[in-house]
């Protein structure tokens, strides 16, 4: 059954990373100064690209073209890159890798930069990793880094050089500008929008782009209730002993889970951060031969009850702009409520009892939502073992589950 469910993931993956390419209006400016309108591909870029995917039409092939040879282009008038050669720090925000220098290290180098707003005065934006920068440009200046750094000091304390405020402080400001609210200005990219956007109004000149994030919500809840189809085998570890291997029988109950969503801002919102408290009850019990026990029959019963908590990411495959599949992998820990595992002699007489302690274990799930409201999800557990405590014993516990949501916030 793995197998072929692993066969069915790999074809909807594929299907879906063909279907879900959407090219979207814009346009590009060549070497030659020539405004190309055309479709690109809108990957909605975490780090800034070296190079864009476009068509010159629907039934077009589709071409790509790289930043030697693009001086700008722009999708829908909502998102904006320029070429620039600049002088950029590229000093590590690791802790483990600051620098000892406060002063900011420059090389020269020709990257995208996103236009975050032109007014005024130019806000724009150049990230690679975890590597975040900010430039300006005023009049008809070259396009300057605004400066922050993190270092260590002599004494191995970590400070910080926040020569931005000193610059937007001598280069752009106006009369009713106070240094007390620049102190409070952050190195982020809502902070500096702010300030650029009241440097052109103190100078009575329209914002002419902004760039827009996308309005999506970036958190979800969904209450999750599920159909789940458990089993568990119990297997002594060592020979020699009373027992032999007791296999449950399988149970097929309903939980309950309430899922929040974290969606992360980036490349069209096609990946999350979930978590999922879930309840859960297994009761089961099991009959088996054994030569060694009094009556030739050993029962054993079994009852289960905890909070399971799912840590996943997600990632999503648009079909529509009404329908997406998704897949997820989970680190589930699981908090054991009440519990008991029992072996009884055939006159009812109890000849062991134990107490479950679960270790975390793994899950993989697929499935679809739609109108980011309704959905239902196919998922399935690795074994977790449930006699944590216990050497001489070895667990099986699988789960599998049909899980349907309602997101309502």
């Amino acid at each position: 059954m793995k197998k072929n469910l692993l066969t069915l993931f790999l074809f909807i993956i594929s299907y879906s990373g063909y279907s879900q390419i959407q090219y979207e209006n814009g346009y590009f400016i060549n070497n030659s100064g020539n405004k190309i309108e055309c479709l690109i591909k809108n990957i909605d870029w975490r780090n800034s690209p070296k190079k864009i995917t476009y068509k010159l039409s629907n039934n077009d092939t589709n071409q790509e073209i790289g930043i030697e040879s693009i001086k700008e282009f722009s999708i829908n008038n909502i998102s904006k890159y320029i070429r620039a050669t600049v002088l950029i720090d590229r000093s590590s925000s690791n802790v483990n890798k600051l620098s000892k220098i406060r002063k900011a290290v420059f090389k020269e180098e020709v990257l995208f930069l996103k236009v975050l707003i032109e007014g005024q005065s130019n806000l724009y934006q150049y990230t690679d990793q975890i590597l975040n920068r900010f430039f300006y440009k005023k009049n008809n200046e070259d396009i300057k880094q605004l400066i922050f750094k993190s270092y260590l000091t002599e004494d191995g304390k970590i400070s910080k050089n926040e020569r931005f405020k000193q610059q937007l402080w001598v280069n752009l400001k106006c009369e009713n500008f106070k240094m007390s609210q620049l102190n409070k200005l952050e190195y982020k990219e809502n902070s500096l929008i702010n300030y650029f956007k009241k440097y052109s109004d103190c100078h009575n000149t329209e914002i002419s782009f902004q760039n827009k994030k996308s309005k999506k919500d970036l958190f979800n809840l969904t209450i999750r209730p599920r159909i789940n189809s458990i089993s568990l085998d119990i297997t002594p570890e060592y020979s020699g002993t009373s027992y032999s291997r007791v296999e449950f029988d399988k149970k097929t109950n309903f939980g309950f889970g309430i899922e929040a969503e974290f969606i992360l801002p980036f490349n069209k919102n096609k990946w999350s951060i979930t978590i999922e408290p879930t309840y859960q009850n297994y009761k089961s019990s099991s009959e088996s031969k054994s030569q060694f026990i009094s009556g030739g029959y050993l029962n054993s019963e079994v009852e289960y009850t905890s909070i399971e908590m799912p840590l996943s990411i997600r990632h999503y495959f648009f079909l529509n702009n009404n329908s997406k599949i998704y897949i997820n992998g989970s680190f589930v820990i699981d908090f054991v409520l009440d519990n008991s595992i029992t072996f009884n002699r055939a006159d009812g007489s109890i000849l062991n009892n134990y107490d479950i302690n679960s270790n975390p274990n793994l899950a993989f799930g697929i499935g679809y939502k739609h109108n980011d409201k309704y959905s239902f999800e196919f998922r399935i557990t690795n074994s977790r073992n449930i006699m944590n405590d216990y050497v001489y014993w070895n667990s099986e516990y699988k789960t599998t589950s049909l899980i349907f949501g309602y997101s309502f916030f």
